[in-house]
């Protein structure tokens, strides 16, 4: 029972070390000041895929050069792109970008303004998970995937107490 019990005990520790891990890389970030973005669509592989974490750092427009990924706002909808810079007209303020993937430069070009940042680094797949548990039902999943793991880390320690505690009554 003890062999089992400290089994039990490294699989949950391990297990919640990896749950903090990951709410660190998706929410940490922030804290450090990247913001965090899911890359949908394969436009700028292979450098970055579809499912990868991408961590954004905001920059002054004034310090892109040409050849540098730049994640911005597209459209009035607010969807947000990275694309490669291929030309800067600083007068009219604008970056002409394109997907490392795609056969011609995007159509409109993106002004300074709205320009997010620069990516800093990425995540394989990462992305999958972080899409996943911000929409129901995944969401519900994650929440119950994390009170389960608790339960199974500290319900033994709880159970066992109450036993010596009965024990020495």
């Amino acid at each position: 029972m003890k062999r089992f019990a400290k089994i039990w005990d490294m699989i949950t520790s391990t297990l919640v070390c990896l749950l903090v891990v990951f709410a660190i890389l998706l929410m940490g970030s922030r804290l450090m000041g990247y913001q965090v973005y899911n890359v949908i669509s394969g436009s700028m592989e292979p450098t970055y895929s579809v499912g990868d974490l991408l961590y954004v750092k905001a920059v002054d427009p004034d310090a892109v050069k040409v050849g540098d990924p730049i994640t911005f706002v597209l459209n009035e909808d607010l969807v947000v792109a990275t694309h490669r810079v291929i030309a800067i007209d600083s007068e009219s303020r604008h970056f002409y970008t394109k997907g490392d993937a795609n056969e011609t430069a995007d159509a409109a070009p993106v002004h300074f303004n709205n320009l997010i940042g620069v990516p800093q680094f990425s995540i394989p797949l990462l992305g999958y998970v972080s899409d996943y548990i911000q929409h129901p039902p995944g969401m519900y999943v994650a929440i119950g995937v994390v009170a389960v793991l608790f339960a199974a880390a500290f319900l033994p320690d709880l159970v066992q107490k109450k036993d010596k505690k009965e024990e020495t009554t």
